[in-house]
């Protein structure tokens, strides 16, 4: 009789997260590494300034936001591929920084500049070739496809209507990507690796938001509940 009651108390506990609706918290035994990436300066650019705004100046205080955030979530950790605004990485070694760190996950923040508005999720969705190397894996195709989406649930629960939120594209629509295959950083990430261009700068009304901290604040705070939502799916 004790034993069955034991029995029945474990199996309670076990569902009792999954009942709740809350996501069960990762592992403190095993940290998850998470790869922020501030997009520019690299070899392509130093990135477009629109409204008084840079976006080399955006992506370094997202990613410093994101950075504090992470650091707050018991199993997750995280790494920058640089370390001041204003250093030169190539794509490739922003890459190869990720792979080093074994990351769970590369988020590489960029601001877009066109006809559009809002936030864009982008991701390989196939095998590109620069340098005489082609990349990423089918695996790491796969799995950054399901980072996109949990990525883009994260920023939808956030977001709500504070900005809007672009259907998830992928590398090969990109001015880069259809001449390579996939982004740079993709080809040579051995991560799950995605893109996330947070507003089109040269929006009036994007501008304003990310050029806020409240909104700087909202958009790191949507990609930390990407992030989550993706890895507590790939546990």
């Amino acid at each position: 009789m004790f034993q069955t009651t034991l029995i029945l108390l474990l199996a309670l506990l076990c569902l009792t997260p999954a009942l709740s609706g809350q996501t069960q918290a990762v592992s403190p035994g095993r940290s998850l590494v998470i790869a922020i990436d501030p997009g520019h300066p690299s070899e392509t650019s130093g990135g477009c300034a629109h409204h008084g705004l840079k976006e080399v100046d955006i992506c370094w205080q997202v990613a410093l936001q994101l950075e504090k955030l992470i650091a707050a979530e018991p199993g997750l950790r995280s790494i920058k591929t640089k370390q001041k605004v204003d250093e030169l990485v190539s794509n490739r070694e922003r890459a190869e920084t990720a792979n080093r760190a074994g990351a769970a996950l590369m988020v590489r923040l960029h601001c877009d500049s066109g006809n559009g508005s809002g936030c864009t999720v982008y991701y390989p969705d196939r095998q590109g070739t620069v340098q005489d190397v082609t990349g990423p894996s089918y695996e790491v195709i796969a799995a950054s496809r399901r980072a996109a989406e949990g990525m883009q649930a994260g920023l939808a629960f956030v977001l709500g209507g504070s900005l809007y939120l672009n259907q998830i594209k992928t590398d090969s629509v990109t001015y880069v990507g259809s001449k390579q295959g996939a982004l740079t950083g993709s080809i040579f990430a051995k991560v799950p690796a995605l893109v996330v261009e947070m507003v089109y700068l040269n929006n009036a009304s994007d501008a304003a938001f990310i050029g806020s901290p409240a909104g700087q604040d909202l958009m790191a705070q949507g990609l930390l509940a990407g992030i989550k939502e993706f890895v507590s799916d790939n546990k």
